[in-house]
């Protein structure tokens, strides 16, 4: 059996792109769904590209109903990947699929993490605080905004010259170079727990 991956993303989608070109014939893992909050989100576009089905949910859905449990089990899926995805992940998601949630945040970790602190926002501060390195990291996710156990840093040096978009590029490179061996990793090591199926 491989493993079945389902990827979050609220917007345009280009480390779930990189994740489902990555697992695309893979030997041992799959993607199989890719939901979102937000449907004009170019991430369903990139989803239909790869002919993996996608779901779209509301506020209302996500966090009354279980719903999206509900689907994640129907379908399957062993670990959930957040791609950009702004949401915090409601408790009954968090206790339906223990330890097999895993986000990416733009910044090294604990620093600039927290609600709010995505995209830009986490590198305008980086910026402003006259950082000389910032980097990425891929953690488990818990109740909290970027606060669950971390699984992989990895780190850039920025320049004195570097702008904003300087620093987004450097950051957008190593989350596509690491985010899916990452994934993979951890599917992997999921795969040969004792408690797997």
């Amino acid at each position: 059996m491989k493993t079945r991956i389902a990827i979050l993303a609220s917007g345009s989608g280009s480390n779930a792109q990189k994740i489902m070109e990555h697992f695309k014939n893979h030997a041992d893992s799959e993607v199989v769904l890719v939901l979102t909050n937000n449907p004009q989100a170019y991430v369903l576009q990139r989803a239909d590209n790869f002919e993996i089905p996608t779901h779209v949910f509301s506020r209302q859905e996500f966090y009354q109903t279980d719903d999206v449990v509900k689907l994640l089990k129907k379908m399957e899926v062993d670990l959930i990947v957040l791609a950009g995805f702004l949401w915090l992940v409601p408790v009954s998601l968090l206790k339906a699929f223990p330890n097999q949630i895993i986000n990416i945040h733009p910044a090294l970790l604990p620093k600039y993490g927290g609600k709010g602190m995505y995209g830009d926002h986490v590198h305008q501060a980086v910026l402003k605080n006259g950082e000389t390195e910032s980097g990425i990291t891929i953690h488990f996710v818990n109740e909290h905004f970027d606060e669950g156990e971390m699984i992989h840093q990895a780190k850039f040096r920025i320049e004195p010259s570097d702008d904003l978009n300087a620093v987004k590029l450097k950051g957008q490179q190593l989350e596509h170079q690491h985010f899916p061996k990452v994934i993979e990793a951890l599917a992997a090591k999921m795969k040969s727990a004792p408690e797997s199926k």
